[in-house]
């Protein structure tokens, strides 16, 4: 398997809670960032629009196991790994480290499947598609 995606941030104040701990849905808003950044090294657009019809990646499934908890100034670190990559879907698999130790922390392991899928200009229906050839040859590369 390919060296995964790395997304690196510090936690903010409006990310946590009363006892300064990162919430557990923002998990799941930097997985998005580091596919975000996943796609954006391949020359990719996460979502596009053209003659009226919108291109993107809505999720279809979605799971987190904690494992320490993160808090305000703490630096994260989101590693993205394409794990399997379909005629229409790319599954991820993520691995969340809490940085400034010795070593890095393991605070968070998670997966997530997303659909490429575009919206139906004169209809307004969401309907998956097919994943270009030229992206699904990049995504496998990283899937090696």
């Amino acid at each position: 398997m390919s060296s995964p995606i790395s997304y690196k941030k510090k936690v903010e104040f409006s990310e946590t809670d009363m006892a300064g701990i990162a919430h557990f849905t923002n998990f799941f808003r930097w997985m998005e960032a580091a596919e975000a950044e996943l796609f954006e090294s391949l020359g990719a657009p996460l979502i596009e629009s053209s003659n009226g019809t919108t291109s993107g990646w809505p999720r279809v499934r979605v799971s987190a196991e904690f494992h320490a908890p993160v808090h305000f100034r703490d630096e994260i670190e989101v590693e993205l790994t394409v794990k399997q990559v379909k005629i229409r879907a790319v599954e991820y698999a993520f691995r969340i480290f809490r940085l400034g130790g010795h070593e890095p922390l393991h605070v968070a392991t998670a997966s997530m499947t997303t659909v490429f899928a575009r919206r139906n200009a004169e209809t307004g229906a969401i309907e998956s598609a097919e994943i270009s050839p030229a992206l699904t040859e990049a995504l496998e590369r990283l899937a090696k």
